[in-house]
């Protein structure tokens, strides 16, 4: 399983880099448009019966602001090193392009589902490019990855700190997240929304709160921690080998925290009611910048600020790094704050995971009805159960690999449809 995840990633972190470089130079460095960005958003934020853009933004983010902001970046630190963390800053920047264009794709490409709408990947490859098989593959690699992997890991998460904290045991942890998470799935992408769009502002604004008091506690070491970031970034050591190690790690981590290019946020903008697809584009960029720069740096912060010797952990989630880490800046009011965290940045994923996979599932099945919707969620039910007891080595691994091969179905799609992108971007500029 390693080797075939190097193989994957080895492909998809080119094509996502590469890609990346061509859509910033030929739009003309988007990434860096803040103003269009924010003037994008801005009036976007509206709770009707549709789904605006700006609701779109926080499914997104939800997916996005999962455990892997903290589990995530303390299992990156713990594999790669310190200079990992520039690597996902370098990585954010130059694939951030990708995001816009799928999400400008999804909104070309959407399509109605009831009262609302629907896209994605799968969407744009069958009706843009024609490849209805390569948009099966995706589909299923998708809800497989979404509805099998992520949810099952956010379950492992919290059953992992819940243990640890309170004893409470794997299986009991797993019942409640299943039917917590049933109920807030349950009336469908109406509620997810609105759970997501009052959820991520709440626990974002929680959590940075909490890392702004380790900064101010940890003042004299933020410089160094920043110098440490750049000089592991180009470790040359054991013939390079070091700073390869941290570089193909940290793009990995940072694909995963942007998820720019794997087509997730595609998933979250063909939702979107808006008549403008660059617009939809631009709002889901801020996303990138707010998970990347702000929550994962967060999460570096506080581990590079404590005194945790890394290597006393084995067979790692990265959660119990967090813990230790916000144990030595706060004490033993660390365990409830992170236990807090823990909970709304899994729960965030899960109703968003959920929403991604379903999707993909009426594309699948084009002719699914209430009951197979219902089936389904039932099903994830069980997925979550069973991810409370599992393994989180292997369900990391078998994550990694479906994540490598979306992004390469993904990027060679936003490729080839690039004169779509390119007509709608020269429309804008008009």
């Amino acid at each position: 399983m390693a080797y075939l995840n190097q193989i994957c990633w080895s492909i998809a972190t080119v094509l996502l880099v590469g890609c990346g470089l061509f859509y910033t130079y030929k739009l003309n460095f988007i990434q860096f448009n803040f103003k269009d960005m924010f003037k994008s958003l801005k009036g976007s934020i509206k709770n009707k019966d549709t789904i605006s853009p700006f609701e779109t933004l926080t499914l997104s983010l939800a997916a996005r602001i999962g455990v892997g902001s903290l589990a995530g970046i303390a299992l990156g630190i713990y594999k790669g090193g310190v200079g990992v963390i520039f690597w996902i800053w370098l990585s954010a920047l130059i694939t951030i392009p990708n995001t816009f264009v799928e999400s400008v794709l999804a909104v070309i490409y959407r399509e109605r589902d009831g009262k609302y709408y629907k896209g994605g990947p799968a969407y744009y490859m069958s009706k843009g490019l024609g490849y209805k098989k390569l948009a099966i593959i995706y589909a299923v690699v998708i809800s497989l990855c979404y509805l099998g992997g992520f949810l099952a890991i956010q379950s492992n998460t919290i059953a992992a700190s819940l243990n640890d904290y309170i004893n409470v045991p794997n299986y009991v942890t797993g019942i409640i997240v299943a039917l917590v998470s049933f109920l807030i799935i349950f009336k469908g992408l109406k509620q997810i929304t609105s759970f997501t769009s009052k959820l991520v502002p709440f626990m974002g604004i929680g959590y940075l709160l909490i890392c702004l008091i380790v900064i101010i506690m940890n003042i004299d070491l933020i410089p160094q921690v920043f110098v440490n970031i750049i000089k592991e970034a180009f470790n040359f050591k054991s013939l390079g080998w070091g700073i390869i190690t941290s570089m193909i790690i940290g793009i990995q981590r940072g694909i995963f925290s942007s998820e720019s290019g794997i087509g997730t946020g595609a998933c979250a903008s063909g939702t979107s009611d808006t008549k403008e697809p660059i617009k939809q584009g631009l709002v889901q960029m801020i996303g990138v910048y707010f998970t990347t720069f702000i929550i994962c740096t967060s999460t570096a912060i506080i581990i590079l600020t404590s005194n945790v010797d890394l290597n006393t952990f084995v067979n790692v989630n990265g959660i119990e790094i967090v813990q230790a880490a916000l144990n030595n800046h706060l004490g033993s009011i660390a365990n409830i704050v992170l236990l807090i965290a823990i909970i709304t940045f899994a729960f965030s994923t899960v109703v968003s995971g959920y929403y991604y996979g379903e999707s993909n599932i009426k594309y699948i099945f084009k002719n699914i009805n209430e009951k197979g919707i219902l089936i389904l969620k039932i099903l994830v039910v069980l997925i979550i159960l069973y991810g409370a007891i599992a393994k989180p080595s292997t369900l990391w691994d078998l994550v990694d690999v479906g994540v490598a091969v979306l992004a390469i179905i993904n990027i060679i799609a936003i490729f080839m449809l690039r004169k779509d992108i390119f007509i709608e971007f020269k429309n804008y500029r008009k």
